[in-house]
């Protein structure tokens, strides 16, 4: 693959959704969603903890085995082969080196990169319910809580890949604000920049985010931005709904109310019922306000990230 240019997010992601034959068998789970669409826009960091490990390829297979909430990677033919704490050394050690990236896509169900329900066996040989956590994955998510992570799977979902880069570009931009030096200032920004996004994935948190920006005078600033950080991210993995983006929809109008004609506001609620009730995507009554926008500029309004939280090429609000 062709090196990306320097300018462009990095993403660590899982060497075989790139087509690299890194497979147990010396294949590949290529994802044309990753390697032709999203490599266009981003920078990627192929890992294959396995390999990487000194497994090789082809090589015998590993599964998980054991309790669902700390299960050990063994051999499926050489029960004897623990790679347990190869594995997560090395997601601690890639999480320590790839302090660079804004996010991870993981490959899903592999016993070392599986996000969620990888099948996790018991000693008599039959899966246990539920099942766990890829090793290598887990360690990584341990040592980076706030990383954006995803699986490939379900990054096929729309609404999940939005949410998802949606998250990487706020990771990516709280992490200039760190380099560029952090101040209450700057962490009050911040916050205001998020707030429709917030309202259109989780209300509540919303609320209790704006709560902890209020009282950042009585805390110190090293203590209580890594503690909104934290909260932000995990309230953004919150999917928005058609109801709440329709209510974010109705608060930007507010702001519109006094500058367009009768006939303007009726066609954009008009076009926000219709988006409410499924009939047109986010993108439609969302272009049409920009464009009222456009015409009579809010300072306020045109700092908000929900206008525009990645960039427009993506097209990620076409399909919401």
């Amino acid at each position: 693959m062709p090196s990306s240019p320097p300018h462009l997010l990095r993403i660590g992601i899982s060497a075989c959704l790139l087509g690299e034959p890194v497979r147990f068998n010396g294949g590949h789970k290529e994802s044309r969603l990753c390697s032709e669409v999203l490599a266009r826009h981003f920078e990627f960091v192929p890992v294959c903890p396995e390999v990487a490990i000194g497994l090789g390829t082809p090589r015998e297979p590993i599964r998980l085995v054991g309790e669902t909430a700390n299960p050990r990677a063994l051999g499926t033919v050489n029960r004897e082969r623990d790679v347990s704490e190869a594995l997560a050394a090395y997601g601690r050690g890639t999480a320590a080196r790839l302090d660079d990236i804004c996010g991870y896509i993981l490959m899903q169900k592999s016993p070392s990169c599986g996000m969620e329900r990888v099948k996790v066996y018991q000693p008599d040989g039959r899966p246990a319910e539920g099942g766990g956590r890829g090793l290598f994955a887990a360690a990584l998510m341990q040592a980076r809580p706030d990383l954006p992570v995803e699986e490939d799977g379900r990054l096929n979902d729309p609404v999940l890949r939005e949410n998802f880069l949606t998250r990487v570009f706020a990771y990516a931009e709280w992490q200039r604000l760190r380099q560029t030096g952090l101040t209450r200032q700057a962490l009050v920004g911040y916050h205001s920049r998020y707030k429709y996004q917030l309202m259109a994935t989780h209300p509540l948190q919303y609320q209790a985010l704006g709560r902890l920006i209020a009282g950042l005078g009585r805390q110190p600033l090293e203590e209580i931005a890594p503690r909104y950080f934290s909260q932000l991210m995990e309230a953004l993995k919150k999917t928005a709904t058609r109801g709440t983006h329709s209510n974010v929809l109705q608060h930007l109008c507010g702001y519109l109310k006094r500058v367009l004609s009768a006939a303007e506001k009726q066609e954009l609620q008009q076009l926000i019922d219709q988006y409410r009730q499924g009939t047109v995507p986010l993108v439609v009554p969302l272009t049409l306000i920009k464009h009222h926008f456009r015409r009579h500029p809010d300072a306020y309004i045109a700092q908000q990230a929900y206008l525009q939280p990645h960039p427009e090429a993506l097209g990620l609000r076409n399909a919401l």
